[in-house]
């Protein structure tokens, strides 16, 4: 008999609801973004996040449980995501999800945010089953995680500055690109040449898994100052795209190092900025010429969603590994064993 679970996500400016059964099947995931809102900040602006959340919240859970086709007294459990992100944003997912568990008198089961991005790409791949490694690329993370079992995970790397999606925003920032800037930088190095600026990469040494991109990101920065101080035009589309190739190559072959290391022939690529073409492509193209088993979910689980918090959830469901009502929310939390 199937295990369906309401999964509410809310960590940061997505309001997100979805109906999963049996950790894999999405019967709903409805997303409301709040991109138009931020838009004239040049970026999430927390207050607002919130507002919006307590807005949005009861109609984005209603037209999931409309959509999914149950009954609210068939959900078998409730999922929230308990941290990390936006402390104000994630109280009103959760005091929600606390509601409903009451309401309906089912569990309710806390999920690391970064877990549920992991799992959009188990959720999303054919007979994706662990042991498998994971880059998991975001705007506040950058990780490479090994999982040998379900909900079980080693962080073999993780960033010591700037995450890859913050990066990749602060650049497009710079280059006069709009909000939501990753996306939009994407679209202009499409059109520029990745060889024609040898822009710097950090691989802290021979055996370090971690990341750093603040040099880089300086470099780039001080690229365009010097142009702009002796009046010189600048080819933006080479700039994304150089740019994108040495944060690219970084991400992608330590990632292949450490499925070496760990001996594993699964890969995954999750978070925002999984939905980077370039960065998909170029990752396959690594672990294909090792044998790795690659894959990268569709766009809709790359970017905050329920489904995937409601994956992660199934499998807790399993383990009966549920939390009480006075569960909270954690707006910094390492990524733990689930």
């Amino acid at each position: 008999m199937s295990v369906h679970i309401l999964a509410i996500e809310s960590s940061c400016d997505e309001t997100s609801a979805a109906v999963v059964d049996d950790g894999r099947k999405i019967r709903s995931n409805i997303i409301y973004t709040q991109i138009a809102t931020h838009k004239a900040y040049g970026g999430v602006v927390p207050e607002i996040a919130s507002r919006e959340h307590l807005r949005k919240i009861s109609s984005v859970v209603k037209l999931a449980l409309e959509e999914s086709g149950l009954a609210p007294s068939s959900l078998d459990a409730v999922a929230v995501t308990k941290g990390p992100g936006l402390i104000g944003s994630l109280l009103v997912g959760l005091s929600y999800a606390k509601a409903v568990a009451e309401t309906l008198e089912i569990p309710l089961i806390g999920v690391h945010h970064l877990s549920g991005h992991l799992y959009g790409g188990v959720m999303s791949a054919q007979d994706m089953e662990p042991p498998l490694c994971a880059l998991i690329a975001s705007g506040g993370h950058s990780s490479i995680v090994y999982m040998p079992e379900h909900l079980r995970f080693e962080v073999m790397g993780e960033t010591r500055d700037d995450a890859a999606g913050e990066v990749l925003d602060k650049i497009a920032r710079s280059l006069g690109l709009p909000y939501p800037g990753g996306a939009a930088l994407e679209r202009l190095a499409e059109g520029g040449d990745p060889e024609a600026i040898d822009f710097p990469r950090a691989w802290l040494g021979p055996d370090s898994y971690d990341f750093s991109f603040s040099g880089l990101k300086s470099h780039v920065l001080n690229y365009l100052n010097r142009a702009a101080m002796k009046n010189e035009e600048v080819n933006k589309a080479d700039v994304a795209a150089s740019f994108q190739q040495a944060l690219f190559e970084v991400l992608s072959k330590k990632t292949i190092r450490a499925c070496k290391e760990r001996g594993v022939k699964q890969l995954i690529l999750s978070g925002g900025v999984a939905a980077n073409g370039r960065l998909k492509s170029m990752m396959a193209e690594h672990a294909e010429a090792e044998g790795i088993r690659f894959h990268a979910p569709p766009k809709i689980l790359c970017t905050d969603n329920a489904a995937m918090i409601g994956s992660v959830a199934y499998y807790k469901y399993l383990k009966k590994d549920f939390n009480s009502i006075s569960l909270n929310a954690t707006a910094n939390m390492p990524l733990q064993n689930e």
